[in-house]
């Protein structure tokens, strides 16, 4: 197997769970092969670039191997190789979210659902006025 197709590559190495997710992400501009937007039928060969968006998180990963059939994740690992920029990168903004996260005082996230009843009652009660 010499080329196939950027949304399938994703969904066998599974960075995406489903083929249409994949398609969407490449389709939004989540993933780049060899720094250019590209199209979901776009064909991967060995050793290109991919940066992939994911959530929060950005991975550049080199392509060695190809597969158009979803594996276990221990094989699906064999098919890229993260660079080492990647990796730190993803490191840090890790760690920069849990930094945050420790920062943000308790009860500073969503309201509770008794927050949640106080508010709807409370716009109830002015709407009704």
């Amino acid at each position: 197997m010499q080329k196939i197709r950027l949304d399938k590559w994703l969904w066998a190495a599974r960075f995406f769970k489903t083929r249409s997710l994949a398609t969407s992400a490449v389709n939004g501009g989540k993933v780049h092969l060899n720094s250019q937007r590209t199209k979901p039928a776009k064909e991967v060969h060995m050793d290109d670039e991919l940066t992939i968006r994911n959530g929060h998180h950005e991975r550049t990963v080199n392509v060695k191997g190809l597969s158009d059939q979803r594996r276990p994740a221990k094989e699906a690992i064999l098919l890229y190789a993260e660079t080492p920029e990647s990796i730190a990168k993803r490191e840090q903004n890790t760690e920069l979210y849990q930094q945050a996260a420790a920062l943000r005082p308790h009860g500073a996230g969503r309201p509770t659902k008794k927050q949640q009843r106080d508010i709807h009652r409370f716009v109830r009660k002015t709407i009704d006025e």
